[in-house]
């Protein structure tokens, strides 16, 4: 594996999430990620390893949908990647929006963890979803 990278590459591997969700580019968000890296929505079992994040994002995707990621503020704690931001979810032309926070954690260039932190109510009321009708 290379070298760990310094805080800016990491702010920067973020980015370039963010970018390739925002464009339904779900390969390379997999890739950003260690073969065996971890998305943990902190109320959901979390989801293990790259091929198993790519199936899950990429179901995800449809035609009448769209994820945008406004960043409110990004920085390095401790090592960590910490977001605050407003992910803004359009269905259909209605847009609604949710706060989340997130942190990542890195091995060498990839991300080995990433922790999700939002109102799962809230969420779903933003996909136009209820709990009663969602149970993932």
């Amino acid at each position: 594996m290379t070298s760990t990278l310094n805080d800016d590459q990491k702010i920067a591997v973020f980015r370039q999430m963010a970018n390739a969700w925002e464009h339904k580019q779900w390969r390379t968000c997999a890739d950003l990620l260690t073969p065996d890296g971890v998305l943990q929505s902190m109320m959901l079992e979390p989801v293990v390893g790259r091929e198993t994040f790519y199936s899950r994002i990429s179901k995800m995707a449809a035609p009448n949908k769209a994820v945008t990621l406004h960043i409110s503020r990004i920085g390095v704690i401790d090592g960590a990647v910490v977001v605050e931001r407003r992910d803004e979810i359009v269905i259909d032309g209605v847009s609604r929006s949710i706060p989340v926070v997130g942190i990542l954690e890195f091995e060498g260039p990839l991300i080995s963890i990433w922790r999700e932190y939002y109102d799962r109510a809230q969420l779903l009321r933003a996909q136009g979803k209820t709990a009663e009708t969602h149970s993932a």
